[in-house]
């Protein structure tokens, strides 16, 4: 492991570099939007610097390498006969994605790549990535209704198309997906000898609840003036690895074909077996053997001997944490690879629409001239 100087923490706030923390913590999940940060200091010398007050753009670092590029969310200040501290906390910048409405618009004739750039510019965002080697079909129409969060409007376009949102460390939001062909950047061992030992803990949860052997999912599309309506969809999906008979009906309100139903079905599966299986590591410092920083979407090699574990896994979140007593650590979010599947699906969803459809309303023409409208 690199040495613990490479794994100091430090906060460049206002120009001016902040750092040796009594206790810090830096969390990083594919899943989650806007990533968190916290430092405390017991006893800090001095006042508060002016220059750390929230709203403060901030640039969190691990040695010299940037982990998360956001803001100043919250300070607290405390003094007392026997004590003083100070702590503070923020999110990277998809914060402002989740806190905040999806700004209205209505456009047409436009792909993904101007879709987001509509919803989060004019919230602050400038560094775009799109990463897919698929080509991105246009849109006729789409519109952004009133209420829903910037967050909520991104992340359901990205997944009409089989993708996902996240920021990278420098603060460049990527639309992308996992790369299973990536090669593992460390190996985890954990032998009952102690030879090679690198993992401090393995933890493993695995649940049956909300597994299911087969989905069925029932379509139907409302008709409108675009269109006629279609029903009697209807697809059933197997997961052989589940042994025990748990069948789930879904009902697809507005889905426009077969494909979305069957689309639909997986992403259920798919889901379900994503939140079964989780494994978890606890690792000294922030590194990997090489000298890398642990972060999300990388590949790992687990080996576990007392439950003969010996296979590639998926980082869906890690954990920096660090301070008096303890040292450095990190805490590793592993799920079994490959699990983690992004079926693009339209979202389909009727005019007066359930909170949980999607603020995105979507029109498309498909290739026989008939057209779909998706919410």
């Amino acid at each position: 492991m690199a040495s613990p100087s490479n794994d100091d923490v430090s906060l460049l706030i206002g120009g001016k570099v902040h750092s040796q923390w009594t206790a810090y913590s830096i969390d990083s999940d594919l899943l989650v939007p806007a990533d968190a940060w916290e430092v405390r200091l017991a006893k800090p010398a001095g006042k508060m610097p002016a220059n750390i007050v929230k709203g403060a753009a901030v640039e969190v670092k691990v040695g010299g390498e940037t982990v998360l590029v956001g803001y100043v969310d919250q300070v607290r200040r405390r003094t007392a006969k026997n004590e003083k501290s100070l702590m503070i906390s923020g999110r990277d910048y998809a914060a402002i994605l989740r806190d905040c409405s999806a700004p209205i618009f209505t456009a047409k004739q436009v792909t993904l790549d101007e879709v987001i750039a509509n919803i989060v510019k004019p919230l602050g965002i400038r560094k775009v990535r799109v990463d897919t080697s698929q080509a991105m079909p246009s849109w006729d129409k789409v519109s952004v209704d009133p209420g829903d969060t910037a967050w909520d409007a991104l992340a359901h376009a990205a997944e009409g198309e089989g993708l996902w949102p996240w920021f990278d460390p420098d603060g460049t939001l990527v639309v992308g997906g996992p790369d299973y062909n990536a090669p593992p950047v460390a190996s985890l061992v954990l032998r009952e000898d102690g030879t090679g030992n690198n993992v401090e803990w393995f933890d493993e949860d695995e649940s049956i609840a909300e597994r299911y052997s087969d989905v069925t999912v029932l379509g139907q599309a409302h008709g409108t003036h675009f269109g006629t309506g279609k029903n009697a969809l209807k697809i059933t999906v197997k997961d052989p690895s589940v042994t025990v008979y748990r069948p789930k009906v879904h009902v697809d309100h507005d889905a426009p074909n077969l494909a979305a139903v069957e689309a639909r079905a997986r992403k259920i599966i798919s889901d379900s077996a994503l939140q079964a299986h989780t494994l978890r590591a606890s690792v000294r410092g922030h590194r990997t053997s090489d000298g890398v920083l642990w972060k999300p979407g990388q590949r790992v090699h687990v080996l576990w001997e007392e439950y003969g574990i010996d296979a590639v896994y998926f980082m869906m979140a890690r954990r920096f944490a660090g301070g008096r007593p303890g040292g450095t650590r990190t805490t590793l979010t592993l799920k079994e690879d490959g699990v983690w599947i992004l079926d693009a699906h339209p979202h389909t969803g009727r005019k007066h629409r359930k909170k949980a459809d999607g603020p995105l309303s979507i029109i498309t023409t498909d290739s026989s001239g008939g057209t779909t409208v998706s919410k």
